[in-house]
């Protein structure tokens, strides 16, 4: 079988630069990649390259090269997926939030709704292939579906794990380590192996190409991440060591990676690893150990984890310690917003982490934007109802939002906002200035909305003051009425503090 049309869905971080190396190399291939954000999309399709929805050096020229010839960017979902001979399924695929497997888990939701739509659309044989991070035995679940929504099609599953770093992702694409395909060993499975092989031999050697069943595959996404992520963690807890007993943890780190069984990979020292992967890739395989019973195995990676958050705490209470209690307002600059160098991605960067506690012990903050920064937290339906909680609709630049995102305010009300069935905020009321927003800020008189309202932050959007959004996890204690008065005296009492 010759693949003549790919159609990917999700245009994201993954999707979309993997799409277009692939389209670069296969001229004789269309590939459309697909979104339902339509902004995502409209940004792909910008004519100036700069616009783009992913920053990756060397990103701009591929997809100058190959767009409007064999590489396209749509919101037609269906369209693409009935037309398609291969299906790449890369939509995110987050820890889960509630249910079996809360905070550790990866909620397929995602997958399985593309499995879903997939199988309703399609009318020939096709082959998916996953390209999200998943769980092993995930082509399991994406089989049953596919099968319980249509009999008559013939689908067979590969799977195709990225191994790319943000930042260096076009290289890594260019020039791979090794692309991993998983398939069933059945004839039918072969082939489609074959078929996707043949799309990476265009320009990846032969001998970088290593296929796989289908639970291999799987696993070693989840796996690479894990090793990667504890190497960071290993030497960050050298660091303290080497605080305390003298040594120098750069020449601890030079000297270990000239070991050729080591190597000097990962051995830097930092505040602690983010990004979109490595907390969640290890939590999942922490629910994965934990689900078989495999304890001493779970606890062993979820350590990983803990040293990344008390590397991080380490560094924030190091700046806090510079901030007496008679210089609160010392001003502690963030020089970059993402979780690494070369990337726009702030999903679990450390620089939100830091600065988070920072706010929340009073330091000023001063970010490489001129705006207002203000933190927001999931809000309950309760909450929504509530008229003495703030409400904030806010602007993301993805569906389902975690802890570290952010996003543009757009407004604030006490009352309910029609915002449809998006997710709610409440609004915790801190604030961090710029000083000559500030500066700005108390020359302008109240505005109609906010005398309206009552919400002094109306006075910026009227004014077109950007307010920054940042998502949290942690919800202050608030006391605006005498309910909420009673209900810190209660909770005085269980702390047993008088």
């Amino acid at each position: 079988m010759k693949i003549k049309n790919i159609c990917c869905i999700g245009a994201g971080y993954v999707g979309g630069p993997t799409m277009s190396i692939i389209a670069q190399k296969n001229p004789d291939i269309k590939v459309n990649v697909v979104d339902m954000n339509a902004d995502k999309i409209s940004a792909w399709n910008s004519k100036d390259l700069n616009n783009l929805p992913v920053y990756e050096p060397g990103l701009s020229k591929v997809v100058n090269d190959a767009r409007g010839r064999n590489l396209f960017f749509s919101t037609d979902v269906n369209k693409h997926i009935y037309e398609s001979d291969m299906i790449f399924i890369s939509v995110n695929t987050p820890t889960k939030v509630s249910g079996k497997g809360k905070g550790y888990a990866a909620d397929l939701k995602y997958v399985e709704a593309c499995a879903k739509q997939i199988a309703e659309i399609s009318k020939n044989d096709k082959i998916i292939v996953e390209k999200s991070t998943v769980p092993v035995r995930t082509s399991e679940k994406i089989k049953e579906i596919l099968k319980l929504n249509n009999t008559k099609v013939n689908f067979q599953i590969l799977s195709n794990p990225e191994f790319l770093a943000e930042g260096t992702a076009m290289r890594d694409l260019e020039i791979p380590d090794r692309v991993l395909i998983g398939g069933d060993d059945t004839p039918e499975g072969k082939k489609a192996i074959e078929c996707l092989y043949n799309i990476y031999s265009s320009w990846v050697p032969e001998e970088n190409i290593l296929t796989t069943n289908l639970w291999s595959s799987e696993l070693s996404k989840l796996t690479a991440n894990a090793f990667l992520a504890q190497r960071i963690s290993s030497i960050n807890s050298l660091s303290e060591l080497c605080e305390v007993t003298g040594a120098d943890i750069e020449e601890v780190s030079k000297a270990i990676g000239m070991d050729s069984r080591i190597g000097s990979s990962f051995l830097k020292t930092s505040v602690g690893f983010g990004g979109s992967c490595f907390q969640k890739d290890i939590l999942n395989l922490v629910y994965i150990a934990r689900s078989l019973g495999l304890e001493k195995v779970a606890n062993y990676w979820e350590q990983v984890l803990t040293i990344n958050s008390h590397q991080r705490d380490r560094f924030a209470n190091k700046i806090k310690l510079l901030i007496s209690e008679k210089e609160l307002n010392k001003n502690v600059c963030i020089l970059g917003w993402a979780f690494k160098k070369d990337t726009n991605d702030t999903r679990e960067s450390a620089a939100i982490y830091v600065s988070d506690s920072l706010i929340i012990n009073l330091a000023n903050l001063i970010f490489d934007k001129k705006c207002i920064g203000t933190p927001v937290v999931k809000a309950s339906r309760d909450e929504f109802e509530d008229p003495n909680i703030v409400k904030c609709a806010v602007r993301f630049g993805k569906e389902n939002p975690c802890p570290g995102d952010t996003g543009k305010a757009i407004y604030f009300s006490r009352s309910k906002i029609p915002w449809g069935n998006q997710l709610i905020w409440h609004h915790l009321g801190l604030y961090a200035w710029d000083r000559e927003v500030l500066e700005k800020f108390v020359s302008l008189k109240p505005s109609p909305l906010e005398k309206s309202e009552k919400l002094e932050q109306l006075r910026a959007i009227e004014s077109d003051i950007e307010i920054e959004i940042l998502v949290t996890n942690e919800k202050p204690i608030g006391i605006d009425t005498n309910e909420d008065l009673k209900k810190f005296q209660n909770w005085l009492k269980l702390k047993h503090i008088t």
